[in-house]
């Protein structure tokens, strides 16, 4: 009976290739644990919600459309501002009780910068109810 490294009489060097087997052994029992176990991290309430119908809201009338196109014209309830009417009219609407909700459509293409400058205007005068509008996802 020999004591060392099996085969010792024929090689001489040390093994050069690595046994894998014991790591995919390992790795198949901790894949079966998970397996076993994942149900077990789910703890989900089985809820009956109600239903219910619901169009799109209604525009209220405390609030002003305001649109950017591409071309960074702005429209305030659908007609054009020319550049020194924004800020009079920020100005009014936020004298107004309660104050008006702006709700701001940018066209895709519209450059940040604008938007961002439309918003800070609506900030200086006081304005905080500010909300974006999308249209709905496609189906």
């Amino acid at each position: 009976m020999a004591f060392g490294a099996f085969n010792h009489h024929r090689q001489k060097e040390a093994m050069a290739d690595i046994n894998v087997t014991p790591m995919v052994d390992v790795m198949l029992v901790l894949l079966v644990i998970f397996i076993i176990s994942a149900p077990m991290f789910t703890n989900a309430v089985q809820l009956e919600l109600p239903r219910a119908q619901a169009g799109a809201a209604p525009q209220q009338p405390d609030s002003i459309a305001l649109a950017l196109d591409a071309a960074g014209t702005l429209y305030w309830n659908n007609s054009p501002l020319q550049a020194g009417e924004l800020e009079e009219r920020l100005a009014a609407a936020a004298k107004r009780e309660p104050q008006p909700e702006l709700q701001l459509r940018a066209d895709r293409a519209t450059r940040y910068e604008a938007v961002a400058r439309l918003m800070a205007a609506a900030q200086q005068h006081g304005l905080t109810r500010l909300v974006f509008v999308t249209d709905p996802k496609e189906k």
